[in-house]
């Protein structure tokens, strides 16, 4: 097993972000990532379980969830691949953020405070360029002028970074190389520059779990590997079908159409069943059914069903 935690893993990101005696790294980093704009000086961690307004409701469950030392309230997600609608699931959980800060009474005024999501993607953001950081605020469309301050999303595509170490030059640089290659890592890098990332070292040593956080990271590790290999067989699955069926095209410009179609139609079919077994492994395993629907983005129903 490596060195240092993986923080794709569910168990593993929180153990790095989530609690209290790893607050000092999530403050660090998100004043990396703010640099510039605020600095945050604490926190407190919220529940990180939202339960839904009512019965047939959906209920949330955050990664990270957080307020700061002024109220802002901060979520903090590690997302391993791209599901339906993601976007829109972003902006959803924010938004439940946002409605839970009502007080019952005339006394409220709509006082809301700024409400930030941190979104890790080991995936591109669809439908846009692939770049690092994009960053989606509420501001005026013709003028560009900020519109208002209480809502922020920030998406962070790990697989467009690819800077060496030597090639980091700011505390964000140097966090985002940390976090994509951390399970490789023999060494942590940077504790000469900044007293965070000896900490970090500290945290992040497998070794020094105890043992009851070791059991659960390793079932959390054990998820996060068997979606991979589960997502690679798919991949090449869906590739293998596009072929065949494009093959079987007669003239050069309809085999064509129809490997690229067969391509797309094998792809989806080869995902779709992916999620199928992957949610019902997870199942098999125990795991919540509000846990599944956030790994996989299937409905209640479509779990119920496996």
């Amino acid at each position: 097993m490596s060195r240092f935690i993986n923080p794709y893993s569910d168990y593993g990101f929180k153990l790095l972000f989530g609690r209290e005696v790893s607050k000092d790294l999530l403050i660090d980093f998100l004043n990396g990532l703010l640099v510039g704009e605020r600095v945050i000086t604490d926190l407190t961690f919220l529940n990180n379980e939202q339960l839904p307004e009512y019965q047939e409701g959906r209920g949330i469950i955050y990664d990270v969830y957080c307020t700061t030392d002024t109220g802002e309230k901060i979520i903090v997600e590690m997302q391993n691949r791209s599901q339906i609608n993601f976007k829109d699931r972003a902006l959803f959980y924010l938004s439940k953020a946002i409605v839970s800060q009502g007080v019952a009474g005339s006394g409220w005024m709509f006082d809301i405070k700024a409400v930030y999501g941190v979104f890790f993607m080991n995936f591109l953001l669809d439908g846009e360029e692939p770049k690092l950081r994009t960053d989606v605020i509420l501001s005026d469309r013709d003028t560009g002028r900020l519109f208002s301050d209480k809502l922020r999303q920030i998406f962070i595509a790990l697989p467009v970074f690819e800077k060496d170490e030597e090639q980091c030059e700011t505390d964000f640089d140097r966090w985002i190389y940390v976090l994509k290659n951390m399970e490789k890592l023999e060494r942590m890098p940077f504790k000469a520059r900044k007293a965070v990332f000896e900490k970090l070292e500290e945290i992040a040593d497998v070794g020094a779990l105890s043992k009851h956080d070791r059991e659960l990271y390793e079932n959390s590790l054990d998820v996060y590997r068997t979606h991979l290999c589960v997502m690679e067989a798919a991949k090449l699955e869906g590739l293998e079908k596009g072929r065949k069926e494009g093959r079987e095209e007669g003239l050069e410009k309809g085999r064509e159409e129809g490997r690229e179609e067969g391509r797309e139609e094998g792809r989806e079919e080869g995902r779709e069943e992916a999620k199928l077994e992957f949610a019902a492994k997870l199942k098999s395993d125990g795991m919540s059914f509000d846990a599944i629907m956030k790994y996989t983005g299937l409905s209640l129903d479509e779990i119920k069903a496996l």
